[in-house]
């Protein structure tokens, strides 16, 4: 599939911004302003615009404007078939109204003219340190990008995890038979080696460029994507055996113990995981290099996501800098968000979109000398 670009984007009453439009450049745009005057609120809203859901809170009406009940982004975008308008529109207590060139979608997850997103913001920092629950997001998320076609993987084994822990609750009741739960086995098995084997590819394909991106971003010694399953089955067969020994567990939690909605996602240097031995550089280093290989992985495929980076350049020096605008500027499309526009090397250059946010209104200039 060929790329997909963002050419503008549309806020109302979205976060500080009563009313607010940008344009994007092809390649690299950047926003600068004081801290609290928006730069992060214009990120999200692309992000929203692309998604449908925000980037930095699970509690949307956190989205719209003081004072005011809806909140909307439009987003246009240029596709090999023309221009495009993607539009998402919240009003607290309703459902979300998504729109692709005025026609109603339920999602935006599988529209073909949707550009892919890749965020790094300060908050992100939880996908190295946090839960495994948001790794494990992450990961079938870009499985979703890379093979679209295997994007409902997840989602088969979600579904059948559902019926078998609605099972094992009946069958704690004393509901159901405990021999029910054998169907269940069968099918969870079944969708769950499916599952660890596209995890577990995808891996494989990130590991040699995460490790060369670490590097060149600043992080010493050696370092390694990992997958951790929960399992040891190599067949549907074995997972099943693993489940059907675990069954009095289950029933005596209430809930299914085992499989691959317990596995994680590790990034580690030198053998030791950045989550707990990790210091909040080593650990922005890794994200960066994690985000940057999977756009090299994305961008081979045709699809190089639209990448937004908000207070990356904070904590680094010059020459990483310099290093990280070269990749941004290798290819595809970027958004980087700093206080000074000296802040971003080549910030002057006439292809560079420079954008200022202050008292939630965006201008654009023509050129700044960085």
């Amino acid at each position: 599939m060929d790329a997909v670009r963002v050419t503008g984007v549309a806020l109302r009453n979205f976060r500080c911004y009563a009313r607010a439009e940008a344009r994007l450049a092809p390649g690299l745009t950047v926003v600068v302003g004081a801290n609290g005057a928006g730069k992060s609120n214009l990120l999200e809203a692309l992000y929203f615009g692309c998604t449908g859901r925000s980037s930095r809170t699970s509690s949307e009406r956190e989205l719209v404007r003081f004072g005011e009940r809806v909140a909307r982004v439009s987003v246009d975008v240029e596709a090999p078939d023309g221009g495009h308008r993607l539009e998402v529109g919240f009003e607290p207590g309703e459902a979300k109204v998504m729109r692709v060139d005025g026609a109603k979608v339920d999602s935006l997850a599988r529209v073909d003219v949707r550009p892919l997103v890749s965020v790094f913001m300060p908050d992100r920092l939880d996908l190295v340190k946090g839960p495994p629950a948001l790794r494990r997001a992450h990961l079938d998320r870009f499985v979703a990008a890379l093979w679209p076609a295997r994007g409902d993987t997840r989602q088969r084994y979600s579904r059948a995890l559902a019926q078998r822990n609605a099972l094992v609750a009946r069958v704690r009741a004393g509901a159901a038979s405990p021999s029910l739960l054998d169907t269940w086995d069968v099918e969870l098995a079944r969708a769950g080696i499916a599952l660890m084997a596209v995890r577990g590819e995808a891996l494989t394909s990130l590991s040699e460029p995460f490790s060369q991106l670490a590097a060149q971003l600043g992080l010493s010694g050696e370092a390694r994507l990992g997958y951790r399953p929960r399992s040891r089955a190599a067949t549907a067969d074995e997972l099943r055996a693993e489940l059907r020994e675990r069954r009095e567990e289950d029933l005596a939690r209430g809930f299914t113990t085992h499989g691959p909605h317990r596995d994680d996602l590790e990034l580690a240097r030198e053998g030791r995981p950045l989550r707990a031995y990790g210091s909040q550089g080593q650990q922005r280093a890794a994200l960066l290099a994690l985000l940057f290989a999977e756009r090299e992985l994305l961008a081979a495929r045709g699809r190089p996501p639209l990448m937004l980076l908000d207070d990356v350049m904070s904590e680094l020096d010059f020459p990483r800098r310099e290093r990280l605008i070269e990749l941004l500027r290798s290819g595809g499309q970027a958004v980087v968000a700093a206080t000074e526009p000296e802040h971003v090397p080549g910030c002057g250059d006439p292809d560079v979109a420079l954008l200022t946010v202050a008292e939630g209104a965006i201008a654009a200039r023509e050129q700044v000398s960085a």
